[in-house]
């Protein structure tokens, strides 16, 4: 058994969305780490165009807006303009809404279920010719959240909704589409530093207490289970999702003892 190339990108063309930043940008300098041709999008092309520039050459800008179906295939025919396949989509776009159940509003359920759910599922539809035409099992990976494996105490309503949606969504794509060769999984990620969870990027420490592993994530952590989801390593996982979390979903307790 040859285990050197088992995590190996060489030569895999991957999109990320939502790459410019966060989770996104942790997993696209991993995929670039390990040899992938890598495409990072998101509405700012000035935020793609710096992460690419960061990333080096073989990390490509391609900005586009993805929240709208309109937007998901204008993204689909410029990445058709410049590859033939597509060996990994990586759907790590997202937005979250925290507002009392009392006053949230009908805006912030949309937004967030069309971003989190919508967009992933028309995304593989418009990128479909292209996944069947990757070389070896082409692999999608959604980016979910331990959100949608477990509830919060928070007022994010519409985003752990989408979150367990995206993950059933994930296994229902799994079980059609690994007939035409492409593997659909999904990440959980628990807390990393960014954008979107300020509370482990401003607070690591007092978010750390309550993870069993003592601590937040980091770019390698998130970024060795993306590559190992779209690696020949991760080939027979199929429909899984798997918790990125510092066992906050498993490894937690969940009350008091007896």
């Amino acid at each position: 058994m040859d285990v050197s190339s088992l995590f190996r990108l060489d030569g895999r063309v991957a999109l990320v969305t939502g790459g410019s930043r966060g989770i996104g940008q942790m997993i696209a300098e991993g995929f670039v780490a390990a040899g992938a041709t890598v495409y990072v999008t998101s509405r700012k092309a000035d935020a793609c165009e710096a992460t690419a520039g960061a990333l080096g050459p073989t990390c490509h800008a391609l900005p586009g807006d993805v929240s709208t179906v309109a937007g998901v295939q204008a993204l689909a025919r410029a990445l058709g303009e410049r590859e033939q396949r597509l060996d990994i989509l990586v759907n790590n776009a997202g937005a979250a809404w925290n507002a009392p159940l009392a006053d949230f509003p009908e805006s912030g359920w949309d937004k967030v279920m069309s971003l989190n759910v919508k967009t992933p599922f028309f995304l593989v539809q418009a990128l479909l010719p292209m996944l069947k035409a990757a070389r070896q099992p082409a692999k999608v990976i959604n980016v979910a959240s331990v959100d949608g494996l477990r509830p919060n105490p928070w007022g994010v309503y519409s985003y752990q909704a989408s979150k367990a949606a995206l993950i059933h969504l994930t296994r229902r794509l799994a079980a059609e589409l690994i007939a035409d060769g492409i593997v659909v999984t999904a990440l959980a990620p628990g807390a990393f530093p960014s954008e979107m969870n300020r509370a482990a990027r401003e607070d690591a420490e007092a978010v750390s207490k309550a993870i069993p592993a003592g601590r937040v994530g980091n770019a390698e952590d998130i970024a060795a289970a993306a590559i190992y989801l779209a690696s020949r390593a991760g080939d027979y996982v199929v429909g899984s999702t798997l918790p990125v979390d510092g066992g906050i979903v498993s490894a937690a307790y969940s009350g008091a003892a007896d």
